[in-house]
């Protein structure tokens, strides 16, 4: 496997990851919180900020080898992982509207990376 490969596999590892941290920082929205501090500091939130820095620390090093121009097709796919990830987590229908959109950024990015 290529530098460049392996680069461009810790990138989409961080966008999923993003995705989880925006799944929970969601599951904790749909809760209701006895004080506004608890709104804000409770497991949820705390491990979604985590995550979610553990993903920009990725961003970082995937960035010192994959080209720029990747970066908005790789980015892309973060919206079929939230989609997949609400599907799963959050019970949410999908339409088929979402599917036709999941359709369209997949072929987008195969397009773009091939």
């Amino acid at each position: 496997m290529s530098d460049l490969s392996l680069h461009i596999i810790i990138l989409f590892v961080s966008v999923f990851i993003s995705a989880c941290s925006q799944i929970l920082l969601k599951k904790a929205a749909l809760r209701t919180y006895p004080s506004l501090f608890r709104e804000y500091l409770n497991a949820f939130v705390i491990t979604a900020y985590g995550i979610y820095f553990v993903a920009v620390i990725l961003d970082l090093l995937a960035l010192r080898r994959v080209p720029v121009s990747y970066v908005p097709a790789i980015e892309a796919s973060s919206y079929i992982f939230i989609i997949a990830l609400s599907r799963i987590f959050l019970a949410e229908r999908l339409s088929k509207r979402k599917l036709l959109a999941i359709s369209v950024i997949f072929t987008g990015i195969a397009i773009y990376l091939i």
